[in-house]
């Protein structure tokens, strides 16, 4: 699954980026799909295709001339699938397929809800969602096979549709922004700042809305960029790394050797499931009372674990770091080290004189203060400089497409018959460009659906959020299309989607536009969904067109799947969350199971936007631009300085991250690195090809374990045990008073 960017990108909430994991089929010699990680680094098209490589597509042979030549026709994708027929769109969408993606859906929600609602920290689940998908599936029609009712074999177009649909559900679980801005609307985090609490500004979660307000704004997205897919894929030929590495994938797993290898891996990723299914439910019993259990384990001691510093045994965050790239948890390490073992102990010292040494740990007016603000000012430098280098390789690549281009590889459409292809073109590339254009989305569906969506939002969304006038929602629709245009074609360059960016241009735009006497804070949250979800479903559905085009999935079934998915997670992800929310009562409190960082993150972006910097402390302000240059600085020496030397600098918006929320959760990063680091030393070879499951169990099976320990919260089941840990001094004490 295509992480969300969405830190909340890595698919992060802040500017959101996607951690891609890595694959190498050991057994498949010629499907050998090498997918490198890419991470936050907003790299250019050309330096994706150093990343990823793959000899099913663009096979290098070491042999010359004529022999080379017949070797690359010979490995030819298409021709390895030459003998098995491409079913009609219509058969491609099969309810079977439609059963799984909504397990797959329900599955990766949990896990993405829990990620959102802990760190915001979201890796890629591609190779999970893949592999599952693939699994089941198959192992269906073995069964009817046998039993002789088997009617339509399952091909690669129908684990493409599988693929999209689980995207296109579980991602609304990070565009809703359940753990960023929706959240941000509640009363629990308006009561953690002292400005724009009141009930203007405020607006509690409940089902219903939550489901309306996504059915409003999920698709218009989709039919924002639908016109444009054959420019984007076919003349401009754009990568889209993250939908061309699944393609690799999804082609690979329906060859003989692909199969093998995939069994293996799924295999795999069912171990260590059921062991990170367990460890938690093993936790479960210690957990009593509050700081209690492992999570709450002093790792290096009492004192760095009140500075946040230890290990607290989460499988899911190991796994996480089996997949992020090295540098992105590094960086978090970095900047661990740099906030809660340095900045905040000074700042600390300085109670009484910088801020009243009077005020509670949570307060904004305080430590907690700068905490969220400067991790704000590095998110918003990180963003601004990535947004500007986007735009600007974006506007360069739409310069010289449209000047250079040669007229012979523009193909032209000529009603629904696919038209006459240029002679240079490839045997892959004439036989997925002529099932691309074969079966068109017409123009003028795209046009009516996006307008009528638009009007009924309109209508709709006043309704929902009453300081939300209909004219801003007119003015985002009118420059939307533009921007997921934008979105669109900066991620088919660099795999970067920059959707939280434009959410946080719409928080500050339309909600000092708003103004505080008119409950503008709560107004730019509003704002920034409608503009995420737009943004962020267009990029998404161009990665889907996109490996859509390599495995000869037909762009009908593509769009149809992104449709129904959407809106599957228009239900599902609301329920989750709701499961969530009456479940655990502290929620989106800090220092919780669940703090929901982000949320307050965003909510204090929004008062920013309107009340300008009179919420900071003392200092603080100037804190902030330090840090927000420093960003801007980092990321400018890292693109000077070249790719090479760059993976030795850290990244800022990684950085950022635990400046709010403590190291914990990056060192359970840092070990799952370790693993992957020590396990290529031993047999790279195995953990290319096995890592990327053992990593996606540990993330299913704690990620999965929320559901059963949700439904026991909500039946009053209690854990028997409080496992605590205190100092010497603090142990006498308690044991004296027991004895009295």
């Amino acid at each position: 699954m295509r992480a969300r960017s969405n830190i909340q990108g890595i698919n992060f909430v802040g500017a959101v980026t996607r951690a891609r994991g890595r694959v190498t089929a050991e057994e498949a010699p010629i499907f050998e799909t090498k997918i490198s990680i890419s991470g936050m680094m907003g790299t250019t098209g050309e330096q994706k295709k150093d990343q990823i490589t793959s000899n099913t597509d663009d096979l290098t042979v070491s042999a010359q001339g004529e022999a080379a030549a017949e070797d690359k026709e010979l490995l030819s994708v298409e021709k390895v699938f030459s003998s098995k027929e491409v079913p009609p769109w219509q058969k491609q969408l099969t309810l079977r397929a439609f059963v799984v993606s909504f397990v797959l859906g329900v599955l990766f929600t949990f896990i993405v809800m829990k990620l959102n609602l802990t760190t915001g920290i979201i890796p890629s689940l591609n190779v999970s969602a893949g592999l599952l998908g693939f699994f089941f599936v198959k192992t269906w029609t073995k069964l009817l096979e046998k039993s002789g009712m088997l009617r339509q074999p399952f091909t690669r177009q129908e684990n493409t549709v599988i693929q999209t649909c689980v995207v296109a559900s579980s991602g609304i679980a990070f565009s809703g922004g359940f753990g960023s801005y929706l959240f941000g609307m509640s009363e629990v985090v308006a009561k953690q700042s002292t400005e724009a609490n009141n009930a203007q500004n405020i607006k509690n979660p409940t089902l219903g809305w939550m489901i309306g307000f996504l059915f409003v704004v999920s698709f218009l997205g989709l039919f924002s960029v639908v016109p444009l897919r054959k420019i984007m894929i076919i003349d401009f030929k754009l990568i889209y790394p993250s939908g061309t590495a699944t393609a690799h994938l999804i082609n690979s797993f329906h060859t003989p050797q692909g199969a093998k290898l995939a069994k293996k891996q799924v295999r795999a990723l069912g171990k260590f499931f059921s062991f990170s299914f367990l460890w938690g439910f093993f936790q479960w019993f210690f957990t009593a009372g509050d700081g209690c259990g492992f999570a709450n384990f002093p790792t290096f001691g009492l004192k760095a674990f009140d500075n946040r510093f230890y290990f607290d045994f989460s499988a899911i965050y190991v796994g996480v770091g089996m997949i992020c790239p090295y540098l992105i948890n590094i960086s978090l390490l970095v900047g661990a080290v740099l906030s809660w073992g340095i900045m905040w102990p000074l700042i600390d010292a300085r109670k009484g004189s910088w801020y009243s040494a009077e005020l509670s740990p949570s307060s904004l007016h305080g430590l907690q203060g700068y905490r969220v603000f400067i991790a704000i000012a590095m998110i918003l430098g990180d963003g601004l400089y990535n947004f500007f280098k986007v735009l600007s390789h974006t506007l360069y690549g739409l310069y010289h497409q449209l000047s250079n281009k040669d007229p012979g590889t523009v193909i032209p459409l000529s009603g629904r018959s696919p038209p006459e292809l240029p002679p240079s073109l490839s045997y892959d590339d004439q036989r997925r460009t002529a099932l691309f254009l074969k079966d068109q989305i017409p123009t003028w569906l795209a046009v009516a659906g996006y307008v009528t969506i638009a009007i009924i939002s309109v209508v709709t969304l006043p309704h929902i959020f009453s300081q939300l006038k209909w004219y801003y929602i007119v003015v985002i629709y009118l420059v939307a299309p533009t921007l997921a245009f934008c979105n669109a074609y900066g991620c088919g360059l660099t795999d970067w989607s920059l959707a939280s960016t434009y959410g946080k241009l719409a928080i500050f735009t339309i909600g000092a536009w708003a103004g505080a006497s008119h409950g503008g804070v709560l107004t730019g949250l509003a704002a920034c969904g409608v503009m995420m979800n737009i943004v962020s479903t267009a990029s998404d559905l161009m990665q889907d067109f996109k490996t859509g085009y390599m495995t000869l999935a037909s762009p009908r079934s593509m769009f149809v799947s992104q449709i129904i998915g959407t809106a599957m997670g228009c239900v599902i992800s609301p329920c989750v969350f709701w499961l969530f929310y009456k479940a655990f009562n502290d929620l989106g409190v800090p220092g919780s199971q669940y703090p929901a960082p982000y949320a307050l993150v965003y909510r204090n972006m929004s008062i920013l936007g309107v009340e300008g910097f009179s919420a900071l402390p003392k200092h603080c302000l100037t804190l902030c631009y330090v840090f927000f240059f420093a960003a801007i600085v980092i990321n400018g020496i890292r693109d000077l300085v070249g790719k090479k030397k760059a993976s030795f600098i850290p990244l800022p918006m990684a950085m950022a991250i635990p400046f709010y929320l403590g190291s914990y959760f990056a060192i359970d990063m840092c070990v799952g690195s370790l693993i992957i680091f020590v396990w290529r030393k031993v047999n790279k070879a195995k953990a290319d090809a096995f890592g990327p499951a053992v990593a996606s169990g540990l993330i299913c099976g704690d990620g999965i374990w929320t559901l059963p320990s949700s439904i026991l919260a909500l039946a009053g089941v209690h854990p028997p045990i409080c496992m605590k840990f205190l100092s010497r001094g603090t142990n006498a004490k308690v044991v004296a008073f027991l004895a009295t």
